[in-house]
């Protein structure tokens, strides 16, 4: 593995998230009727987004203000890529052209609609719908058989380059890690889709300017690293921006003391763009492994139960995250061979894992136990 993609290799595809060895891997295991994954299939079949009758609801213009505030166009937007991402998948294990054919319509409904994205959100927005997107789009384009006419796809390509990646590819400092994760899980999906290898460096120099950030370890010294160009760059500030932490131990993120839910899409969308690096001969996971380790077996003990120490948090955490861990587990003990005996048992309690409905899908259905490259 290398730590680049020279200037003049191929991308491949499909491999965004997932591979077409993994692809492979859940339509036998699904067939055979093995379980974890059989469950995780009939989930996801079942649910609102594996319908036929899914219809999409297009916007022209995406506005998410922050907080609480009612929105135009986000809950849809991101709901029907999770659809269409859905659909592919459903396509890839039956063989149905209905499936195909829907996830097409759904994508070719937005591409033919979508023109912007507004409101303070509108970053965090672009990432959530667009890391799916990719996904989506990456299967449908590249499955025999499914039938996406050329210029479809062009006009898709054209929606996820003038909308979506100004937005994700966007420097915006001080802003919670997750954002910054999220939004460049979504810039190296599109890229790989795009076969943009510009826009692919990019997303490799953000996460290691990034992840060594938000995850701490021993090694860091006595206060967290901080990215390029922020001024969260004393005691006192990293404490406001760590949520009034200040002791500082492996495993510890950014968000810890926030909530559980926000750490997880952090793991989360920290696995999905070591993974998609993966797929194209980028070894991520070798840079960040020491970090995930070390917050996943933290907060999932926590997640599970673990009385929290009086240091981390001042002894209360919010047990909220989500399906979030099978991507990372999948390559750390899959993979590499290490043991996460916490994760392990939280991911096994949990699964099959479902959707958040903002960016993560499906999880235990493609990746648990599924290390095929």
């Amino acid at each position: 593995m290398a730590r680049a993609l020279p200037p003049d290799a191929e991308f491949t595809h499909p491999g965004v998230l997932v591979s077409a060895a993994q692809l492979e891997a859940v339509r036998t295991n699904v067939t055979a009727g093995k379980q974890p994954w059989l469950k995780a299939y009939l989930d996801m079949r079942d649910s609102r987004y594996g319908a036929y009758k899914y219809r999409a609801e297009p916007y022209e213009d995406v506005h998410c203000p922050v907080g609480r505030r009612a929105g135009r166009g986000c809950v849809q937007e991101r709901e029907d890529a999770i659809a269409a991402y859905t659909q592919a998948l459903l396509f890839t294990v039956t063989g149905k052209a209905q499936h195909a054919v829907k996830a097409r319509e759904i994508m070719d409904a937005w591409s033919a609609t979508l023109k912007r994205h507004s409101g303070e959100n509108a970053g965090l927005q672009a990432g959530w719908a667009g890391s799916t997107w990719a996904r989506a789009a990456e299967i449908v384009r590249h499955s025999d058989g499914a039938g996406w006419p050329a210029e479809r796809v062009r006009r898709f390509e054209d929606t996820l380059r003038s909308v979506h990646l100004p937005q994700v590819t966007e420097k915006v400092l001080d802003i919670n890690g997750n954002w910054d994760l999220v939004t460049t899980d979504a810039t190296i999906g599109i890229a790989v889709f795009l076969d943009d290898h510009k826009t692919f460096d990019h997303a490799l120099a953000r996460f290691r300017d990034r992840v060594p950030a938000y995850f701490y370890l021993d090694k860091d010294g006595r206060l967290p690293l901080t990215p390029a160009g922020s001024s969260m760059n004393t005691p006192q500030r990293l404490a406001t921006y760590w949520f009034r932490q200040t002791t500082y131990k492996p495993g510890v993120t950014q968000e810890t003391c926030r909530n559980f839910e926000h750490v997880g899409y952090s793991i989360a969308a920290t696995a999905h763009i070591a993974e998609t690096a993966w797929h194209q001969g980028v070894d991520l996971y070798g840079e960040a492994e020491d970090r995930l380790k070390a917050a996943m077996e933290l907060h999932a003990r926590h997640q599970r139960g673990a009385t929290a120490p009086a240091w981390l948090c001042g002894g209360k955490v919010e047990r909220t995250m989500g399906p979030d861990l099978e991507v990372a587990l999948n390559h750390l003990e899959d993979r590499r061979g290490a043991s996460l005996p916490a994760a392990r048992r939280l991911a096994e309690e949990t699964r099959p894992a479902g959707t958040d409905n903002l960016f993560v899908a499906w999880e235990t259905l493609t990746h648990a136990g599924n290390p095929a490259a």
